[in-house]
């Protein structure tokens, strides 16, 4: 690989062909399936919340277009932030959340520090941290999607609220406690789910239980970039493919999640040691879509492919810590960027020679 010339070392620092415009508008155009699943499931509701975050991205970088005369929204970076930022928040939301949380992203993280390519951490994360700050109650009223019955008590609750406050009898498996609350299931999940069972599993001597299907497909409550599991992983793949993203920090983070997950489950009453669901726990919150799309971003993460996959652990197992014992279920966010505070401090201390023109090949 040519390395780039010491006069254009500024990040963030894009693998070959590769522009951060470039680059910007492909992970964007990857989260166009998110978005139109969030739409099906949610309809207007889901419409408003990403119309607002990019309206506080447009007015942003008009503010900053004013006041130092210069515009970078054509890069994409300020669009592919307000679209991340829309992920994380609940459909419904109230319009002046989604805004503000793109403004505070656009204006007090990326541009504070110096633009894009200085800023310290992810502004999308910055953004989101900022709306959890300030409208907590706000950010966690969520609504089921369409293809679900309402049930009283449940109809706000997401399946990992369900998991962390069950209180009913003992029960070793997830799906098992969701079964005695009554949680919801979709007439798709009832069929697939028997489909499956009947014409593989059962054949294996294995059943598979209701409810998998729902969170793999999005119906169930939850954030906007919660929509759909497929959607997230079709997009992933994508990034993979462009080269976009370093594979070691999605394969960390999955493996320390998933190892924690199933060593130490989600804390049911009668789960038992190494008897965690760690499909359950990929696929019942927005892990994975900031497993692909957050926690690889190129400026907050380690250039080093090989602190990558230090960093991706990290962030897997502060993600569990936080959603496992933490007050609130879904961790990811503040896992991320606690990592992107490391970053760094463990660049400096694990590879004290790393200079500029060799940050800048090291993609």
């Amino acid at each position: 690989m040519k390395s780039i010339p010491e006069t254009n070392l500024t990040a963030p620092h894009i693998h070959d062909w590769h522009t951060t415009s470039k680059a910007a508008w492909i992970c964007s155009a990857t989260l166009m399936p998110v978005v139109m699943a969030s739409v099906l499931l949610y309809g207007m509701p889901a419409v408003s919340v990403w119309i607002a975050s990019l309206i506080g991205a447009i007015l942003a970088e008009t503010l900053v277009a004013v006041a130092l005369k210069k515009l970078s929204l054509s890069d994409g970076s300020s669009v592919l932030t307000s679209l991340l930022v829309a992920c994380a928040i609940p459909p419904g939301a109230p319009f002046y959340i989604p805004v503000s949380a793109s403004l505070f992203a656009i204006l007090g993280i990326k541009t504070v520090f110096g633009g894009l390519g200085s800023n310290w951490m992810n502004p999308a994360l910055g953004g989101i941290a900022f709306a959890y700050a300030n409208w907590p109650n706000a950010m966690r009223r969520f609504m089921l999607p369409s293809g679900m019955v309402n049930i009283d008590g449940l109809s706000a609750s997401t399946p990992l609220d369900v998991a962390r406050n069950f209180n009913g009898t003992e029960a070793s498996r997830v799906m098992d406690a969701f079964r005695t609350v009554g949680y919801p299931l979709s007439d798709i999940d009832i069929t697939v789910t028997g489909f499956l069972n009947d014409s593989l599993f059962s054949h294996l001597g294995a059943r598979l239980p209701e409810g998998y299907v729902d969170l793999i497909i999005g119906l169930k409550p939850g954030t906007l970039g919660e929509s759909t599991l497929l959607a997230v992983l079709a997009g992933s793949i994508v990034l993979l493919a462009f080269n976009l993203i370093k594979l070691e920090i999605p394969l960390g983070m999955i493996v320390a999640f998933s190892i924690l997950s199933r060593i130490f489950g989600t804390g049911l009453p009668g789960e038992e040691l190494f008897g965690g669901d760690i499909l359950f726990a990929l696929s019942s919150g927005g892990f994975m879509l900031a497993t692909f799309y957050m926690a690889t971003d190129p400026v907050t993460s380690p250039v080093d492919h090989r602190l990558a996959g230090l960093y991706g652990l990290g962030i897997g197992a502060l993600a569990f810590i936080f959603r496992r014992w933490g007050a609130h279920a879904e961790g990811i966010v503040y896992a991320i960027l606690v990592m992107n505070i490391l970053v760094p401090t463990v660049e400096r201390k694990l590879m004290p020679g790393l200079k500029a023109s060799e940050r800048a090949t090291v993609l």
